[in-house]
C-alpha cells in the first residue's frame, strides 16, 4: 500500500516536468505523469525488495531522483521525434 506514495510522487514530478519543458502541445498530457509514476513504481518496488523501508532516506531520495531523471530524459526525446515527424509529414503533404 505504501507504493502509492511513490506512484503519486512520480506522477507529480511528471506533471511538473510536463509544464516545465517546452513544446508541451507536441506531446500528450498523460505521457509525463505516467512515465514518472512508472519509474517511481519500479524503483520503489526494487528498493523495498532489497529491504529498505519507508523510514529509509535512500528510498525517498531515489524515489524522487529516478522519476525526475526518467521524465527529463524522455520528454525531450519524444518531443524532438514528434517535431521531426511533423516536419516530414508537412513536407510530404506539401502543407
Amino acid at each position: 500500500m505504501q507504493i502509492l506514495i511513490g506512484l503519486i510522487l512520480g506522477a507529480v514530478i511528471g506533471i511538473a516536468a510536463h509544464f516545465a519543458l517546452p513544446h508541451r502541445e507536441r506531446r500528450g498530457a498523460a505521457l509525463a505523469p505516467l512515465a514518472g509514476a512508472a519509474a517511481a513504481a519500479v524503483v520503489w518496488t526494487a528498493l523495498t525488495w532489497v529491504g529498505l523501508g519507508v523510514d529509509s532516506p535512500i528510498l525517498w531520495i531515489v524515489a524522487v531522483l529516478a522519476p525526475a531523471a526518467t521524465v527529463f530524459a524522455l520528454l525531450p526525446l519524444v518531443t524532438r521525434a514528434r517535431v521531426a515527424r511533423d516536419a516530414t509529414d508537412r513536407s510530404r503533404l506539401g502543407v
